[in-house]
């Protein structure tokens, strides 16, 4: 989750009675284990994006501080991986992701580090197969079905590399 989320998090659960936002969340544990300034940008950057905005109660979340919220919960769909440990990795992964599409990216490659899948570059992965349906189907249905190739090797990602030495 990231440190915006968090923040309209805690306001939409917690409205504030009061106007100091700022020492209102350095108070509170949940945020001790950001630094002080991300948590003072990241309440800045709120209030600029008018994510958050102040009335004569307090601070409120906005109506888009609302939808942000609910595009962010929406688009971390969370899916686990039941690969033993062990598993051999014979699935390459590629994929070409837009920077329009930073977060999905960033979602798919923490699918995969999840998943028990190693970096081999940037953009291409080696894990075990096959990928779950319904990873696949979600993928499909937030536009990442065709930005993404697998294939898959003859042979076990650790045999093949210690051959090679």
């Amino acid at each position: 989750m990231s440190i915006i989320t968090e923040i309209l998090d805690e306001i939409e659960n917690n409205p504030l009675s009061y106007k100091n936002i700022r020492r209102y969340l350095h108070s509170l544990p949940r945020f001790k284990k950001y630094k002080p300034y991300s948590l003072d940008s990241g309440i800045a950057r709120a209030k600029k994006d008018d994510l958050l905005v102040e009335e004569l109660k307090g601070w409120i979340v906005s109506a888009a501080g609302k939808k942000y919220m609910k595009k962010k919960e929406d688009s971390l769909e969370q899916f686990i991986f039941n690969f033993p440990k062990d598993a051999p990795k014979n699935l390459i992964v590629m994929f070409d992701i837009p920077e329009s599409k930073k977060g999905e990216r960033e979602w798919f490659r923490w699918h995969l580090k999840r998943g028990g899948y190693v970096m081999i570059q940037k953009s291409v992965w080696v894990g075990p197969s096959p990928l779950p349906k319904e990873f696949l189907k979600y993928l499909e249905t937030i536009g990442l079905k065709d930005l993404i190739k697998t294939f898959k090797l003859a042979r076990d990602y650790q045999k093949i590399k210690s051959v090679s030495k």
